[in-house]
């Protein structure tokens, strides 16, 4: 796995929010960007996707929404 310096590797990583980020440059410079704690809070919520559609447009989501989570305040970091 080639892994960049700004990227954190967790074993904890959902594989499909990796394979939705893999697809969304911009959605994981985003996501590594972040920090450590906000990192997990993302992660958290993907425990509530239930779909690899569902995964993408939350992956996307990261960007196209101007910021984290701006649509649902409920998971803000």
């Amino acid at each position: 796995m080639d892994i960049k310096s700004n990227e954190i590797y967790s074993p904890d990583m959902p594989m499909g929010l990796d394979f939705a980020l893999a697809k969304n440059q911009a959605a994981k410079d985003y996501f590594y960007g972040l920090p450590e704690v906000a990192q997990k809070r993302v992660i958290e919520h993907t425990h509530l996707i239930q779909s690899k559609d569902e995964m993408q447009a939350f992956a996307d989501s990261l960007v196209k929404t101007g910021g984290l989570f701006n649509s649902t305040p409920s998971i803000r970091v």
